[in-house]
């Protein structure tokens, strides 16, 4: 199983249209992935412009996948990236 762990800190002002992507694309995630058995959106309550992401995928085929879905290239990669400052991401495997 992959993990993925990723860390977006929102630019001024964009925070709540990124929290609305997101919830856009953990639908999508969940009605078209198969092979993605958790995607889990949070918002800090420490920093309301701080999101985290947590995401299973039942092996590497499957996160491959995921990274050229339609929808992570529309959602992720043209409407959140351009709104962040910064995105952090961690791969590993569940033991």
């Amino acid at each position: 199983m992959i993990v993925l762990l990723a860390k977006y800190h929102c630019k001024p002002g964009s925070t709540d249209q990124v929290q609305q992507y997101l919830h856009e694309m953990k639908q999508l995630v969940n009605q078209a992935e198969p092979g993605c058995a958790l995607y889990c959106v949070s918002r800090s309550q420490e920093n309301p412009d701080h999101f985290l992401l947590y995401e299973h995928y039942v092996d590497q085929a499957a996160f491959d996948s995921h990274r050229e879905t339609p929808h992570f290239k529309e959602i992720i990669e043209r409407k959140i990236m351009p709104l962040l400052e910064l995105r952090e991401r961690e791969l590993s495997t569940l033991l």
